[in-house]
């Protein structure tokens, strides 16, 4: 037997098709790429968040010559959020991206390890992340939900936390 699983995204022609609040979070994730260390891959990251209490905060990617040890924007942003805002719930995301090999027309997702952590913390919070996704240029994708980006999530009650 065959069985589909789909995902939904709204998809905008352009960053000015947006509400003021989207433009505003896709904006500030594209400053903070401007930041990032990316001098390994030359593709740089950034990604902001809309926190219950009407902060934005950002983050972008930070390379190192041994590349393990570096780390995503989405990654950064999350683990910031939770450190220093630990009682907030994150509403919505923007994640932007940048190359220096050619111009980046269409949006890019999340490496999966990445998604993982983002689900992770939607599913903690029990509230979606709205999720906002845009190249250099171009369209940007609208997405509902972390799990959008991550139908079959590992997720099982079977662990336990201590």
């Amino acid at each position: 037997m065959i069985e589909r699983f789909s995902t939904s995204y709204n998809s905008y022609g352009s960053i000015d098709e947006l509400p003021p609040i989207d433009k505003k979070l896709l904006k500030k994730a594209e400053k903070i790429l401007e930041q990032a260390y990316s001098v390994y891959s030359g593709f740089s990251v950034g990604a902001a968040a809309l926190l219950d209490n009407g902060e934005i905060i950002a983050a972008n990617n930070q390379e190192n010559i041994a590349y393990p040890s570096s780390m995503c924007a989405e990654r950064v942003l999350f683990y910031f959020c939770k450190a220093n805002y630990p009682n907030c719930i994150i509403e919505k995301v923007a994640i932007t991206v940048k190359a220096v090999e050619k111009i980046i027309d269409e949006p890019i997702s999340p490496c999966g390890g990445c998604r993982q952590v983002m689900f992770e913390f939607e599913r903690n919070q029990e509230k979606s992340i709205k999720i906002l996704l845009m190249g250099e240029v171009g369209k940007v994708y609208e997405l509902n939900s972390v799990e959008d980006l991550l139908p079959l999530a590992f997720k099982t009650d079977v662990l336990k936390r201590y």
